[in-house]
């Protein structure tokens, strides 16, 4: 039965693969609304910025926004881990969406009220991280249980797609609204987009962890130790966060467009916004175009490449003094980040027991908010003592040598096959 649909798959396919929107109704919703609510959430945290440097004209106020939000999410990506694996996960879902809808309504609140607090918006943007470090785990690890394996490639690179339109017409839009009718619209108008993932979450099936037998016969409950403790027993879902941290700390000059929109490009803020938008736009792109990950079995080997191909990318960037050649090279790291995204999370599905899924979820969080944050750091760092062309291109390459040195010391991620996956 399997070789009669192949047709729908075609080995020349080259736009993204919806047979999980086709074929799983749940799926089908939860993409749509957590897309919905993608968008909403760039309109607020937009919003906001833009806000807190209203109310107190300082740069820095504004970068203590993502302070706040780290703290939550690294603190509660482990614990929202755990609680994804013990309890029924549409219910998790469920009220940590409504938690967030329940933030943005007190926004508008606040907002109509004329309270004008700053410490208000971080306590709102904190909170609003805590729900998102408990929703994230739940609904990543719902995604296995809705589609068969071979689907998991391509409801990867679709959700990938929710995240860089939220990422990129979110704040577009945002900003348009601000403009136009207030800070208030622009939170109304991302609490009514929270419904749609509400109904999403409404609609699922119960969702209990599959607990083992031995797991379920103590009645003993998840922990975030024991998620730790079974990762340092699967060196290939090991390697899918080492590889990940290697483009993300060494090789993330996020830091430095401000800096390098002057400096090289003799720009000004609106070269900046290229420089942010292009990768984003490569990411979706590579979401758009990604039929034919399906057909990729070695996704240990998928993966090496693509980060080696973003910190190649990034390294020629940074010896790029046009603009638009710049702008392409960050375009095809942000469409690399996206092929390894895609795989990394297949991994993390396919080769980790039902029990753990939330856990490992929970880990690969605290990653993705940690990571560009010390990225961030490290690249500011190097700029001072060096130059910004050091930091970006030297950057670059030690994210491609490290990779090398990782594949070397475990070379089995390489012979990683998606037909038998190990974790």
């Amino acid at each position: 039965m399997t070789e009669t649909t192949e047709p729908d798959v075609p080995r020349t396919r080259i736009f993204a693969d919806l047979t999980p929107l086709r074929t799983s109704p749940d799926y089908r919703r939860l993409w749509f609304g957590n897309t919905v609510s993608w968008v909403g959430q760039g309109m607020t945290a937009l919003a906001v910025s833009l806000q807190v440097y209203d109310l107190t004209g300082s740069a820095f106020s504004v970068g203590l926004i993502g302070f706040c939000s780290l703290v939550p999410l690294v603190v509660f990506g482990l614990y929202g881990g755990a609680v994804a694996d013990t309890l029924d996960r549409r219910k998790l879902g469920l009220a940590s969406a409504f938690g967030s809808f329940v933030l943005s309504v007190a926004l508008v609140a606040v907002t109509v009220a004329g309270v004008e607090r700053v410490g208000l918006l971080y306590g709102v943007v904190a909170l609003q991280a805590v729900c998102f470090a408990l929703n994230s785990p739940a609904r990543s690890s719902m995604i296995a249980r809705l589609l068969p394996a071979e689907q998991l490639p391509a409801a990867n690179a679709l959700n990938s797609m929710t995240s860089t339109t939220g990422a990129l017409v979110g704040p577009m839009v945002g900003g348009l609204i601000v403009g136009w009718w207030g800070y208030r619209a622009a939170y109304g108008v991302d609490a009514v987009t929270f419904t749609a993932s509400l109904y999403a979450m409404w609609r699922l099936p119960s969702m209990l962890p599959d607990r083992s037998e031995s797991s379920a016969v103590s009645g003993k409950r998840a922990s975030v130790m024991d998620g730790l403790r079974f990762l340092g027993t699967r060196p290939n879902l090991r390697m899918t966060f080492f590889t990940d941290m290697c483009a993300m700390v060494l090789a993330h000059p996020r830091a430095l467009f401000p800096v390098v929109a002057v400096v090289w490009y003799g720009g000004d803020a609106k070269t900046t916004g290229l420089l942010v938008a292009a990768p984003a736009l490569g990411a979706l792109l590579g979401g758009v175009f990604s039929g034919w990950l399906g057909r990729i079995r070695r996704h240990g080997l998928a993966v090496l490449f693509a980060v080696a191909s973003w910190g190649t990318a990034i390294a020629v960037f940074g010896l790029t003094r046009q603009l638009w050649l710049g702008l392409i090279f960050l375009a095809l790291a942000g469409a690399a980040d996206t092929t390894s995204m895609v795989f990394r999370n297949t991994m993390l599905q396919a080769a980790v027991p039902d029990e753990m899924r939330g856990r490992l979820q929970g880990v690969f969080i605290v990653v993705v908010a940690g990571g560009p944050r010390l990225g961030d750091f490290m690249a500011g760092s190097v700029s001072d003592l060096v130059s910004p062309g050091v930091a970006v291109t030297g950057g670059g390459i030690a994210c491609v040598v490290a990779v090398a040195l990782l594949a070397l010391r475990w070379p089995r991620f390489a012979r990683y096959d998606a037909r038998d996956p190990a974790a």
